[in-house]
């Protein structure tokens, strides 16, 4: 462990360490709050989840396992290893089979993730945006899904990216609002209407 926690009114906040947090600090460091992520060597705390959040994870989670090949498992909310200063847990994750490795696994290195997918949290915005499908790029991991809502409704919408192998960044390849029906990176049709969300 490279930080001392400190103490002020009761609650136990630790101290960075001056060149930021590590991969190591994240699963050492006692009592962090559940699905604390690391980006850029600080320690991000996940707030309240809204229900669009929660029922949108379960509706892909439930279409990605259905339609997923042998080769491939399907976690929701498992830490990725994309280096020694970003560890971040995307929403949803299609990972290679033989990197489940046991029950007690906390961890999946990028190389095992084949598609990561986050849903987009007012709190989250700018880092679900912005920080984490680059870094997703530059670690490898082949396919990208930002899950947003629009309109005056609140309808979902689905962005699918593949990466570029030459840019190491992500190219848009779709762009889905009733129905996700997509080749990558397996065959999957999924409906994600208003109604589909109602019955959840």
């Amino acid at each position: 462990m490279t930080a001392e926690p400190i103490s002020d009114r009761g609650t136990r906040w630790p101290v960075p360490p001056p060149n930021g947090y590590t991969v190591d600090d994240l699963f050492t460091l006692p009592d962090l709050p559940p699905h604390t992520e690391l980006i850029d060597g600080s320690l991000v705390f996940v707030s309240p989840q809204r229900d669009f959040h929660t029922i949108m994870m379960d509706l892909l989670v439930d279409g990605l396992r259905r339609a997923a090949p042998e080769k491939l498992k399907v976690r929701r909310e498992m830490a990725v290893v994309l280096d020694r200063r970003n560890v971040p847990e995307p929403d949803v994750s299609v990972v290679r089979a033989e990197a489940v490795t046991g029950r007690t696994l906390t961890r999946y290195q990028a190389a095992d993730v084949v598609l990561a997918v986050e849903v987009v949290s007012p709190d989250s915005a700018a880092r679900d945006r912005d920080a984490k499908p680059g870094k997703y790029a530059a670690a490898g991991i082949p396919y990208f899904w930002l899950v947003d809502v629009a309109g005056a409704d609140d309808h979902p919408v689905v962005r699918v990216y593949e990466l570029d192998p030459v840019t190491r960044s992500y190219v848009i390849s779709g762009i889905h609002r009733d129905q996700l029906k997509t080749n990558v990176p397996y065959p999957i049709d999924i409906d994600i209407s208003q109604d589909a969300l109602d019955r959840l």
